[in-house]
């Protein structure tokens, strides 16, 4: 079974006993970086400031249900589908897994 990673900030709320008690007994994994270390969540706080600005601040969802469904769909039908993302070349993620799968592929025959 893959576990959940959580990643969390410095803070001793993170790193006391009921905390990892808590992550255990729930099938989580805790990730926490070194104090200074800026860069750790510059990917996933890009992507929530992305989701909120292109998708969920557009919209009104009556309910949990629909607003899931509706996230749902922007990531996987758009966002690493169609999106083109700047660190990727102007590549969707989904483009950039497959040149690198070509790539690697061609490694291995050489």
């Amino acid at each position: 079974m893959t576990k959940v990673t959580v990643n969390f900030v410095q803070g001793s709320q993170y790193s006391s006993h009921g905390w990892h008690t808590f992550l255990k007994n729930n099938g989580l994994e805790g990730s926490m970086s070194r104090r200074g270390n800026c860069h750790d969540n510059a990917v996933a706080e890009s992507f929530f400031q992305l989701l909120k600005r292109e998708r969920v601040k557009r919209k009104i969802y009556s309910t949990r249900q629909e607003a899931r469904q509706d996230i749902f769909k922007y990531i996987e039908l758009f966002y690493n589908c169609q999106r083109r993302h700047g660190s990727n070349n102007q590549l969707s993620p989904v483009e950039y897994g497959e040149n690198f799968e070509k790539r690697l592929l061609s490694r291995l025959r050489d």
